[in-house]
């Protein structure tokens, strides 16, 4: 009865523990772009929310740009208009 109690705590313990890895996996998964989720014109930048960049792990370097309305889209970091929009930003950092 003991060896039956360890083995099905195991089991439950094991399927919580994937559980948390899935999870884990998904949310780095959706935060990761691909090349057809990519835009190549130029965003308002009246318009832009936030941004970040993509995680090292993924396979295309990325920034993540929220608008104000909630998309969400994938910009090369490297376009000029998101360049010019860093040195903005930068810009008005500094004299804060």
């Amino acid at each position: 009865m003991k060896v039956f109690s360890l083995a099905l705590a195991s089991v439950l313990l094991l399927a919580l523990w994937t559980e948390t890895q899935g999870k884990s996996f998904r949310i780095s998964y959706t935060t990761c772009c691909y090349p057809k989720m990519f835009i190549r014109k130029a965003i308002l930048t009246s318009c832009i929310k936030s941004y970040r960049e993509t995680s090292p792990s993924c396979t295309y370097r990325a920034m993540l740009i929220e608008l104000q309305s909630g998309k969400k889209f994938c910009v090369d970091p490297k376009e000029a208009w998101f360049q010019k929009y860093l040195q903005r930003q930068k810009q008005t950092s500094s004299r804060l």
